[in-house]
């Protein structure tokens, strides 16, 4: 089973002008967050703007992911939403060569309650062939994986191994921690956050800002994990200002401002989002 410990990386989307995909860039991306060193790349995340993307095109861009990482890290997608039955028919209906995880969000929108969650999930386990992280958000799904149900999915589901935890509640991670075996992962889904968690027991992030910058980020998981405390908060604190400058104006709007800046793809989100102020875009100008 694939171990999903360190740092994963949440893959943006690069667009051209004409807002289709920007494969050459997505290349260009990858690679530079391979060669910085990440344990893992998750696609067709909240970050991809996944809810953007045609099936065509997600299918598009799983494969030719998997064509430029050729084995070198391993793969995650997101698979999840708020329609269980839609679910478990698209996984029926992926061909999982080379995927080692789904990473599936809280369903939105329709708030299901802790039972509802949980059968959900449930559901969804059944249907896998591969690991499943659990994907807890509930500032976008106004539905929170209560640290009961997340601990029962975890003791009931062998293919359930991991949390993706971004519910910036340190109690509610302590108590998941706690309760589950060591092979259950806690991820920090909030790089602010990802130090403190890891210091108190959890296996790593998936990282936003390792789009970037995944070399220090990387590097700052390693030595958190390894109880290198000292130098890893050097490392968190380099970096305290730009995570903030990346969500100021929202996820993947901040990040693509920075790899725009960088070089490494143009500056472009398909609406409903938009790009950042001038204002920010000048803040993470200066900061680089």
């Amino acid at each position: 089973m694939t171990n999903f410990r360190g740092t994963g990386v949440a893959l943006i989307t690069p667009f051209k002008n004409d807002f289709s995909i920007d494969f050459k860039a997505l290349e260009q991306i990858v690679n530079h967050i391979i060669d910085g060193g990440v344990d893992y790349l998750v696609l067709l995340g909240t970050t991809s703007e996944a809810v953007t993307l045609s099936d065509e095109e997600k299918k598009a861009v799983v494969s030719y992911v998997k064509e430029i990482n050729s084995g070198r890290v391993s793969l995650v997608i997101g698979i999840g939403g708020n329609n269980t039955r839609l679910i478990e028919s698209t996984i029926y209906q992926t061909d999982f060569s080379g995927i080692d995880g789904i990473l599936s969000v809280a369903p939105y929108y329709n708030k299901p309650g802790q039972k509802g969650l949980y059968q959900h999930f449930r559901a969804i386990a059944n249907a896998s062939p591969v690991p499943i992280i659990l994907y807890n958000v509930p500032g976008r799904t106004s539905s929170n994986i209560e640290a009961g149900t997340c601990i029962k999915l975890a003791n009931d589901f062998s293919n359930i191994v991991a949390v993706k935890e971004a519910s910036g509640n340190l109690h509610q991670v302590m108590k998941i921690i706690n309760n589950t075996s060591g092979d259950f992962l806690v991820i920090s889904g909030d790089d602010l956050l990802a130090l403190p968690v890891i210091s108190i027991g959890g296996a790593g992030v998936i990282s936003v800002l390792g789009n970037a910058f995944p070399g220090d980020w990387s590097d700052m998981v390693r030595k958190a994990i390894k109880s290198n405390i000292s130098t890893a908060s050097t490392l968190h604190y380099k970096y305290l200002d730009m995570i903030g400058l990346i969500f100021e104006e929202g996820n993947p709007a901040g990040i693509k401002a920075v790899l725009s800046s960088m070089g490494l793809c143009k500056n472009i989100v398909r609406l409903p989002l938009t790009t950042v102020s001038r204002t920010t875009q000048t803040k993470i100008n200066n900061l680089l």
